[in-house]
């Protein structure tokens, strides 16, 4: 478990955020009429994951006055998101001031923490973020916030248990219970919906001779052995990278493309006006931008790339597009556009996919589940990218829609608040610069809705309420006085 310095600056930061709070009413008072469903009590909502987008979220709903909610993550304290586990740079992408998870407050800030422990002069020496200092931070922010977060407990199924409550089946040590909730948030990361994406040629091959660029790899047991690496994105970097620095025999880099993207279109054209226009924009222009973006494709970052080809026995092999795979005793073929590569271990940094496939959790509610295939996508609007054909097509508050209205209302409760509403809402659940903007929207929706939903009750309370701003004696009434002079007039 990450541990928390308390160390007199962090003391003071600590207060100040607590200032900062209470001088903007923070959070709101609470205002959510509590239910019970079955005996128990139902949950406000639930969020599913407590990585950064996750507490980001957590946090934006609670500070609304929401506070029956918490965040369930299946990873120990401390390890929650990819950042010291399947992460394998050696620092952040993103620039250091970007603002992330603060929520519009500068004491909840990266720069903040971090100057607090090692003063101005430590910010203004520090480059990109390390990827643990990263972790550190989302350790305090979860602590200085307070935020309900329970670790190791896993979603094992997802139903309705009525047309407005959902009902959860998850696992902890304990074993597994139900519970009972009114919006429930995927705030479940890269791996969004599907998981990670696996090439066909790919499916017979032993375990012990090939993984996925996000798995658990045994980097050490690499020692003196080749690998092939297929992709050229930052995932393919930062495992070739590892394995070089764990002593790899030989980094072999198989890329499809006959040339290295070299330019980050998306990031060149990053404003509040992407942050907070591309929902907006009509459907034939979101697919236009993230299909030229998708063909332009995303560059490898340039410490990544380096931390590559400085060393003498890593080989870029481009216009080598992987055909197939096969073992050869202990050893694999992999068969390319341009010659066979004999290796012993094969790493396939390949992405991921938003189709469901495997997810048992997610098998009752997936059928139906509209997504940019399902009637949105036309030839017209550029090419059918199976990712973004598979990505779901969501709501104003990034809720599922139904392919068919009335088969199954209860998807309206669930929110996909991970990468993969990215073609719906842009990069707001996903990555680091706009995570602020895209928590407020989840926000604003579920409490829209909740009010909405809770209007009976609320106007209830509109009718119950009965505390007067005045007791009566504040005035007095000079009616009596109008009358007297009336019957004197003439």
């Amino acid at each position: 478990m990450t541990q928390i310095p308390e160390d007199a600056g962090l003391a003071a930061l600590n207060a100040r955020v607590a200032e900062d709070l209470l001088f903007l009413g923070l959070p709101s008072k609470s205002w959510v009429p509590r239910q019970t469903h079955q005996g128990q009590t139902v949950k406000d909502v639930v969020i599913i994951g407590a990585g950064m987008c996750g507490l980001a979220a957590l946090a934006q709903l609670r500070l609304s006055g929401i506070d029956n909610c918490i965040a369930y993550d299946a990873a120990p304290q401390g390890l929650e998101g990819p950042w010291i586990t399947f992460a394998r740079m050696k620092t952040l992408r993103s620039p250091k001031v970007l603002t992330g998870p603060a929520l519009g407050l500068p004491a909840l800030t990266f720069r903040a923490w971090y100057t607090a422990q090692h003063g101005t002069e430590g910010w203004d020496r520090l480059g990109k973020i390390p990827k643990e200092a990263w972790m550190d931070y989302l350790v305090w922010y979860r602590h200085v916030l307070a935020l309900p977060v329970e670790n190791e407990v896993r979603m094992l199924d997802i139903k309705a248990a009525t047309d407005d409550l959902v009902a959860l089946t998850l696992a902890d040590r304990t074993g597994t219970r139900t519970e009972y909730v009114r919006h429930l948030v995927l705030a479940t990361g890269r791996s969004g919906l599907g998981g990670r994406s696996v090439p066909e040629f790919m499916q017979g091959l032993d375990p012990s001779l090939w993984a996925h660029g996000a798995d658990d790899i045994d980097f050490a047991a690499l020692q003196g052995k080749h690998i092939a690496v297929i992709g050229a994105g930052a995932t393919a970097m930062d495992n070739a990278g590892t394995a070089l620095e764990h002593g790899a025999g030989a980094v072999s880099m198989l890329i499809r493309r006959p040339e290295m993207p070299q330019i980050n279109k998306m990031t060149g054209i990053g404003s509040q006006g992407v942050v907070h226009g591309m929902r907006f924009l009509p459907d034939a222009w979101k697919w236009k931008f993230y299909d030229y973006v998708a063909k332009a494709q995303t560059p490898p970052p340039h410490s990544s790339t380096l931390r590559v080809s400085r060393h003498p026995n890593a080989r870029f092999y481009l216009d080598c597009a992987v055909t197939g795979v096969r073992a050869q005793g202990d050893r694999v073929i992999v068969e390319t556009s341009q010659a066979p590569f004999e290796v012993d271990f094969v790493i396939a940094a390949t992405g991921y996919r938003n189709d469901f496939a495997g997810r048992a959790e997610f098998a009752r509610i997936a059928p139906h589940i509209r997504s940019w295939g399902d009637g949105v996508y036309s030839p017209e609007m550029g090419a059918a990218h199976p990712f973004l054909l598979q990505s779901p097509y969501l709501g104003d508050a990034f809720e599922f829609l139904e392919k068919q209205p009335g088969a199954c209302p209860i998807l309206s409760r669930i929110h996909c608040f991970n990468d993969a509403a990215m073609l719906s809402h842009g990069k707001l659940s996903g990555d680091i610069p706009a995570v602020s903007a895209g928590a407020d929207r989840l926000m604003r929706g579920i409490t829209a809705e909740i009010f909405r939903a809770d209007r009976e009750k609320q106007f209830e309370a509109l009718q119950n309420f009965a505390t007067p701003e005045l007791d009566g004696n504040e005035w007095t009434d000079s009616t009596p006085d109008l009358h007297r002079k009336a019957q004197t007039v003439p």
